[in-house]
């Protein structure tokens, strides 16, 4: 949609004072090489660059899908295509506009084509919160080219996207920014013109508070640091400090080092609180990993593990809840994760506790590792193939589905470890059924 007449008076305005301007708007990319994080993106002979160095050639009429976390340069990415390929650049955002505003730029789009050969770049972002028909509606103009799409989206592509538009459009996957990324905003938004321009120093514990609370979104870094500006400026001093930080974005500083003890220390915590069962305990520990922002699927992953090294069979459904958690947060990421990694570490923390299948893989590893193996019995060894029967293999073995009860009274383990226990389970929740089941079933395997 082309602007209306206020929208390029205040255009006009933050071109006359661009200082007016939120500080990331300010310090948007103006190229490639200025663009934090994404390397793997912007290496030589990567398909964004030629996108971008090619601008004249057959690269150029590429439709390109970015996908990735907020913060990560989406937009930013869009607007250097559209300088770099010096189309017209129209945005519209799926949340606001519907078929009828894409519509109406496809059209200025043929018109702009027909009378002055200049082609249009189009950033639609938020593409997933359109529904199928809407995206439908794009597919006649990517198709013949009379615009070039640039789709942002949060959401995994492959199930929020159209095939028809994924098969036609280049598909750029953006990953959150590294701290190293962040710390190099925060340097350059300090010292660049166009920022803050060297009006205020940057404090090194300040710096990484703003670094955490970022949670490798530049967006969120940048923001921070204008405020902590604003507020350092207001009470007349010359630098940004952490209490500075603090007062501006109204959020305690966590001490917590990713990279050092603090991070053993509070991840070992967590486990060993829903491993108690104090749940209270269990979410603080949780929180001080977000505020530090740990990675979502680190947590993610201890959780999995907590849910068979500490409750096993008492709950069966809690390792589902891990699974389906880690799932869950790999797809939406930090802030909505949150809500996600709550929800498992209450399910595991108040779930019974039961460490039985630990001690049972523990047991049998440490026998395989003492040398207790042994041949496979000959009546369980493969028979499916030539010979098998002259061998003996396969011979005598008993069907269990051919008798009443389903277990057959027969040797399954090798003869060196014939009637060794490993599985002792316990009697909480719901594996107090399996100390009965297996009893009955080592009773049946022998005979008795």
């Amino acid at each position: 949609m082309e602007p209306d007449l206020f929208t390029a008076a205040a255009e006009e305005r933050k071109a006359a004072d661009p200082g007016r301007s939120p500080l990331a708007v300010r310090m948007r990319p103006r190229n490639l090489d200025e663009v934090a994080g994404q390397r793997r993106l912007l290496n030589p002979g990567s398909p964004l660059r030629r996108l971008v160095e090619r601008a004249g050639g057959p690269a150029a009429s590429s439709s390109v899908i970015l996908h990735g976390p907020p913060g990560t340069g989406k937009t930013t990415l869009a607007y250097v295509i559209s300088q770099a390929t010096e189309k017209r650049f129209v945005e519209l955002s799926a949340i606001t506009a519907g078929v009828k505003e894409v519509r109406a730029v496809i059209e200025s789009a043929r018109r702009e084509v027909g009378m002055s050969g200049r082609e249009t770049v189009l950033f639609l972002d938020e593409i997933h919160r359109f529904s199928k028909a809407q995206q439908d509606s794009l597919l006649p103009a990517v198709e013949n080219q009379w615009v070039t799409l640039i789709a942002a989206t949060t959401e995994n592509p492959f199930f929020s996207v159209i095939s028809p538009l994924l098969s036609r459009s280049l598909l750029l996957t953006l990953e959150s920014l590294t701290d190293d990324d962040i710390r190099e905003l925060l340097h350059r938004a300090v010292t660049d013109e166009r920022g803050l321009g060297g009006a205020l120093t940057l404090a090194g514990d300040a710096e990484d508070h703003l670094v955490r609370i970022a949670g490798g979104d530049a967006r969120k870094a940048l923001t921070a640091l204008e405020a902590a500006a604003g507020t350092a400026l207001e009470l007349g001093e010359d630098g940004i400090r952490l209490d500075t930080v603090e007062q501006a974005v109204d959020r305690a500083a966590v001490r917590y080092d990713r990279d050092g003890d603090q991070h053993y220390d509070v991840a070992s915590a967590l486990i060993k609180s829903i491993r108690g069962s104090d749940v209270d305990a269990s979410l603080h520990y949780l929180a001080r990993m977000i505020e530090a922002g740990e990675d979502p699927r680190f947590i993610a992953r201890r959780l999995m593990i907590s849910a068979s090294e500490d409750i096993g069979l008492a709950d069966p459904n809690a390792l589902p809840i891990a699974v389906a958690a880690a799932q869950a947060v790999a797809m939406i990421g930090f802030p909505e994760a949150s809500l996600t990694l709550s929800h498992a570490v209450i399910a595991l923390a108040l779930a019974p506790k039961s460490n039985s299948a630990t001690l049972a893989i523990s047991a049998a590893l440490e026998d395989v590792r003492k040398g207790l193996a042994g041949p496979v019995p000959p009546h369980l060894r493969d028979g499916h193939y030539a010979g098998a029967k002259k061998l003996g293999h396969a011979q005598g073995y008993v069907y269990p589905h051919d008798l009443p009860d389903g277990v057959a009274a027969q040797q399954y383990a090798p003869d060196g470890i014939q009637g060794r226990r490993y599985y002792e389970p316990g009697r909480h929740g719901a594996e107090a059924r399996y100390a009965d089941v297996v009893e009955w079933v080592r009773r049946k395997l022998a005979g008795q």
